[in-house]
């Protein structure tokens, strides 16, 4: 099936919904050669089930929603628990005005999607059906708008996975719910339904991959919002919380100071003036650098609320402010010349100047454009002012020293001797404000915070990369070369990684035998986690650098998903020969007291290298490299 011809058809669609139901199958039983009397379309919500249509053969597993097309016959065999779904029949056709090349027979299509965000497909089907028990005029109405807001959520998720499922890093799918559901009541229980992970485990691997929970990245998130909504409207403090999922206005106004310094009203007066210019730029005024037709940390307890009130007094007016054309004109031009300085991030000495540091002949081109998720931008080809707010320790191998960058990195040991003259632009992936005074003419960014990636576009051009989706040190490396023009310094820094990365390596099996095992272990008060090669605490060093492998009756567990949360009574099944632990709270001499752990192998031989998370914790090709030196120091000593 092609995906855009499916869109186009629902482009040009006239459909009715004819009837919408929720059905239970026990256990064990069937539906037998079912006829169906119209397009249909069904979502399973709890439970498994194999589902024939016709001569098609579809799982029915975790929300997944199969179309059927009239006339198919349909047989469903419910696995070993009761299977519960909503149906949905609706007649559908084409406009008489469609282009010629639209056709109606996307209605009669069979196929199967398991979207990665199910939740906003639930949600509307579940109004749906409500609304349509109701049985009036206004209500089908209603129905009839809902139903094509769930065919555009299901279009939506399409094209992103294709026909095929892939599966998601859980991290990405936490934080795409997160940011389509912040403004509703959302607790891990409510993720972790979502998600069909347990707490524990949800909970773990998010702070593994971003080392903040899910609920602080909540709080971000709403906060984000707010600040948004507080600058962009004239809304009431009250009308804000509400709008974010705060129903107490003393309570949203003190959670927005403790996370941006000043209260929601002080914080709408003063940034009020650079929002207004961010957003209404003189028409007049063109820069040459891009074309004119271009467009993690708090402990807060959240969604409870012990006060009433609305809070601080309403403010619904805005502060005047006005930039004279010739000043913003002189800034600009000072700010585009000025350049950033450069760092050998092998610790080696070098006394060529850095490409971004060359002079630029007039022939040269000034822009490029680069593909992204966002379409085809326009950005530099010699950006002297970059805000990176992820990516940075690409940055600092390629010899590029951002004007800013985000307070986790600039928290990042391995970092210290390049950020001297760097600018925190804030937690997460910093603040609009922060970064509008830095005047940057490139900014890099994951996909984690896409409104806040929105508003950077309006500043300078965005580079978004999604998430984990740069998978190893030279994938990253190489991306970076080739987006900034630093091709060969990308080379050059890869053959001198490759060649320490060896030397360490070969030092280390030299006194260690290959076919040791070793554990990468993070110990917490709470809870104790096995890592694999992906996720720091020095997993890439022992598993793609060394080569050494976990205990093999763990192995499989330690390459997919590549993490398990465990308990103290199973740890002896995860502990090999070494043990690379994380612990902020333990000693060794405490671990040698603990009648678990004074059984391991490990504990008893001295073979335990303890650190604690600010060293473990980061993973970027500078850490890495580092971390790699480092165990291997200790590995010869032992």
């Amino acid at each position: 099936m092609n995906i855009n011809d499916l869109i186009a058809s629902w482009n040009y669609a006239s459909c009715k919904v004819i009837d919408i139901r929720r059905i239970t199958i026990k256990a064990g039983d069937s539906i037998r050669s079912y006829r169906v009397p119209s397009s249909l379309f069904l979502m399973s919500i709890r439970g498994n089930a194999t589902v024939h249509l016709g001569q098609d053969v579809y799982d029915m597993q975790h929300f997944t929603v199969i179309h059927a097309g009239k006339g198919n016959v349909l047989d469903i065999d419910a696995d070993m628990q009761d299977l519960d779904y909503y149906s949905i029949y609706y007649k559908g056709g084409v406009q008489p005005l469609a282009p010629s090349d639209i056709a109606s027979r996307s209605f009669d299509l069979s196929y199967s999607i398991t979207p990665n965000n199910p939740m906003p497909l639930y949600r509307i089907v579940s109004e749906m059906e409500k609304e349509w028990g109701r049985s009036n005029t206004l209500t089908r109405l209603r129905v009839g708008a809902l139903f094509y807001q769930f065919v555009y959520e299901l279009l939506h998720q399409l094209p992103k996975q294709g026909l095929n499922s892939k599966k998601r890093d859980l991290a990405t799918q936490i934080a795409t719910i997160v940011h389509e559901n912040y403004a509703e009541a959302m607790t891990l229980e409510t993720l972790s339904e979502s998600l069909n992970y347990s707490v524990s485990h949800l909970s773990s691997y998010f702070r593994l991959r971003t080392g903040i929970s899910p609920i602080d990245y909540l709080i971000k998130v709403r906060i984000d919002q707010a600040a948004k909504l507080l600058l962009e409207t004239d809304a009431t403090l009250k009308e804000i919380a509400a709008g974010v999922g705060y129903h107490d206005p003393s309570y949203f106004s003190r959670l927005f100071k403790k996370h941006r310094g000043v209260s929601p009203i002080r914080y709408r007066e003063v940034n009020a003036k650079e929002q207004k210019q961010v957003d209404s730029p003189p028409i007049n005024v063109e820069f040459s650098i891009v074309s004119s037709e271009l467009v993690r940390y708090a402990d807060d307890i959240d969604n409870y609320y012990h006060h009433e009130g609305d809070g601080e007094e309403d403010l619904f007016m805005f502060k005047d402010s006005r930039t004279t054309l010739v000043s913003a004109l002189l800034l600009s031009f000072i700010l585009l010349l000025s350049a950033c300085g450069t760092n050998d991030a092998l610790g080696t000495t070098t006394s060529q100047p850095s490409p971004s540091d060359a002079p630029v002949s007039s022939e040269q081109p000034q822009t490029k454009l680069v593909q992204t998720i966002n379409g085809e931008i326009e950005i530099p080809t010699q950006p002297k002012r970059i805000v990176a707010g992820e990516y940075l320790g690409s940055l600092i191998a390629l010899g590029v020293t951002p004007v800013g960058t985000s307070d986790h990195h600039i928290k990042n040991p391995y970092f210290n001797q390049y950020l001297k003259d760097v600018e925190n632009i804030g937690d997460g992936n910093g603040n609009v404000e922060k970064i509008l005074s830095l005047k940057p003419d490139l900014i890099i960014m994951d996909d984690f915070y896409p409104e806040l990636n929105e508003q950077m576009s309006k500043i300078a051009p965005t580079v978004v990369i999604p998430y984990a989706s740069l998978k190893t040190v030279h994938e990253e490396i190489s991306f970076f070369g080739e987006l900034l023009g630093q091709e060969e310094r990308a080379k050059t820094w890869l053959n001198e990684y490759d060649n320490r990365i060896a030397i360490a390596k070969e030092k280390v099996l030299k006194v260690i035998p290959a076919d040791s095992t070793f554990s990468v272990i993070q110990l917490d008060e709470k809870e104790i986690m096995a890592v694999g090669a992906d996720f720091g605490k020095g997993g890439q060093p022992i598993y793609n650098g060394f080569g050494f492998k976990p205990p093999a009756d763990v192995a499989a567990e330690m390459a997919d998903p590549g993490w398990a949360s465990i308990s103290a009574e199973v740890l002896p099944k995860y502990a090999g020969d070494y043990i690379i632990l994380t612990s902020d709270s333990k000693k060794l001499d405490e671990l040698k007291k603990d009648p678990i752990w004074n059984t391991l192998p490990a504990i008893k031989n001295d073979r335990v290298f303890l650190w604690t998370s600010d060293r473990s914790g980061y993973w970027d090709p500078i850490a890495i490299l580092s971390q790699t030196e480092e165990l291997a120091e200790w590995l010869i000593s032992r």
